[in-house]
């Protein structure tokens, strides 16, 4: 997934760079990168949002102790 962010992250820097490089260029072709890049953004930005509120369930679920139960290992091995 990081490989496909960065790839997407490089063709959307050439398409900026052939944007700059035409003179006959719109911003509203500018514009359209730039949203894109914050959708990208606001999408990757929840997924990681929901992450965390899994883990810090997962964090108050768990005792902490002695014991090998561990409800963090078990959601990891996708133990119900």
């Amino acid at each position: 997934r990081h490989a496909e962010a960065q790839v997407a992250g490089a063709a959307e820097i050439a398409e900026l760079l052939d944007l700059w490089r035409n003179r006959r260029r719109t911003s509203a072709g500018v514009r359209r990168i730039a949203q894109a890049h914050v959708d990208d953004l606001a999408r990757r930005i929840a997924g990681m949002q929901a992450m965390q509120r899994t883990l810090e369930h997962l964090v108050h679920c768990c005792h902490g102790d002695d014991r090998p139960q561990c409800p963090i290992l078990d959601d990891l091995a996708g133990v119900a």
